[in-house]
């Protein structure tokens, strides 16, 4: 099966090809800006709205401007690409996928996109248009076949990264024969149905004293000075060194349970990530999740409301849910797996799995309890995992479709 995977590497580019970047980091941020402050102020001033054809025909008018000039110093493709980025997310603005588009600045990420005819791909080597050298890319793993575009982008640690959009033939791993629950949570990212908990290093916390300190001294800084330029650098890179740790991290423990026989979880440190030969806690754990379950059932989680809780949003911003969910759901598409998410109303931990009791009050701060109707001892996240599996079977098994307003168990079909 053929499939478009995104592979991304870090390269090191030589410093003429640093200020050719620059200049087309420039250009194409000063394009985006200038197509949205356009298209709003022909809505709100003439009550006219604008396509991407419409800002594509007045960018062609503008760099006959003799004052823009330099617009033609660059690749067009980039500023094209720049224009339908800004189109796709008008068009996600109107659906309500997302907030109205914002102007880009030029602190934040910068990034140009170039379509295959602006770039070559000669026996492994890219060398982009307007440039006659090929980029040194580290390279940390490779992939077949010619990519249909790539992205290069200069993040605020001031790091290069090229990603390559690539079509190549997938091998679907074989059936798996479990079927899990997992609950997400903040004390261990994940508790599953068979024990495995995966826990949660907290790299935020650990490095959340210094990233003060630093920000402190930012806030000091004279504006447009060169010492608040270096301060912005310095916690540029220890907010990247936070994401990095927290995508390099291992670990996973086994948690105790009144049914026993759950299987030795030190092989999760070892487990090799079978996409991409990557070393990332979260790719080895959704991958680990993945292909040895023909079946996952997660709950439905409101992330933006459970930021409101100033208590937690910390902890809930660093555990990374959102990011573990979607490579969840784009694997399991890629090899056949069912993923589904109950209600996010189904008193999942409240239930006591054996018996169907349910309590009418449970504390965040209690981690384990004790059925009143059967005696039995239910710990909070994994009695959770448990009801939750209980309750994705249940509804896969009756063939319920995503959107049913059954009361306990509406299923959200993922992928």
């Amino acid at each position: 099966m053929k499939q478009l995977r995104g592979f991304k590497y870090r390269f090191y580019p030589t410093s003429a090809q640093r200020l050719e970047l620059a200049q087309t980091f420039g250009c194409t941020r000063y394009v985006y800006n200038w197509a949205l402050a356009l298209r709003t102020n022909s809505y709100y001033q003439d009550n006219v709205s604008l396509s991407y054809t419409d800002t594509s025909n007045a960018l062609t008018k503008l760099k006959k401007d003799p004052e823009k000039s330099w617009l033609k110093a660059v690749s067009s493709v980039p500023l094209q690409q720049g224009l339908r980025h800004l189109n796709t997310a008008f068009q996600n603005f109107f659906k309500g996928k997302a907030k109205y588009p914002k102007f880009k600045k030029k602190n934040n990420r910068q990034s140009a996109h170039y379509a295959p005819n602006a770039f070559k791909w000669v026996d492994g080597k890219l060398t982009l248009a307007k440039m006659s050298e090929p980029l040194k890319i580290k390279w940390s793993r490779y992939f077949t076949g010619e990519p249909k575009s790539v992205t290069i982008s200069l993040c605020p640690s001031n790091r290069y990264f090229v990603s390559f959009l690539v079509e190549e033939e997938l091998d679907t791993w074989s059936p798996g024969i479990e079927e899990i629950g997992i609950d997400l949570g903040i004390k261990d990212l994940v508790v599953c149905s068979n024990g495995l908990a995966s826990g949660n290093p907290k790299h935020y916390q650990k490095y959340q004293t210094r990233l003060k300190i630093l920000q402190r001294r930012l806030a000091k800084k004279e504006k447009g000075s060169n010492n608040r330029h270096k301060a912005r650098l310095k916690v540029a890179k220890l907010h990247a060194k936070i994401a990095d740790c927290r995508k390099d991290c291992l670990g996973a423990r086994s948690q105790a349970s009144p049914l026993g026989g759950f299987p030795d979880l030190k092989e999760l440190a070892f487990a090799s990530y079978a996409d991409a030969g990557s070393h990332r806690f979260l790719h080895k754990l959704s991958t680990k999740l993945v292909s040895e379950s023909q079946a996952i059932y997660t709950e439905t989680l409101a992330v933006k409301n459970m930021m409101a809780n100033h208590k937690l949003a910390k902890a809930i911003a660093d555990v990374g849910w959102g990011e573990f969910l979607r490579q969840l759901e784009y694997k399991a598409k890629w090899h056949n797996r069912k993923i589904g998410a109950i209600d996010r109303w189904f008193p999942s931990s409240k239930r006591c799995n054996r018996c169907g009791h349910i309590l009418n009050k449970l504390p965040l701060e209690v981690r384990e309890w004790t059925c009143p109707s059967c005696n039995s001892l239910n710990l909070r996240d994994q009695n959770a995992a448990m009801n939750i599996k209980a309750v994705g079977q249940t509804v896969f098994a009756c063939g319920l479709s995503s959107g049913g307003d059954e009361s306990l168990t509406n299923l959200a079909i993922l992928g």
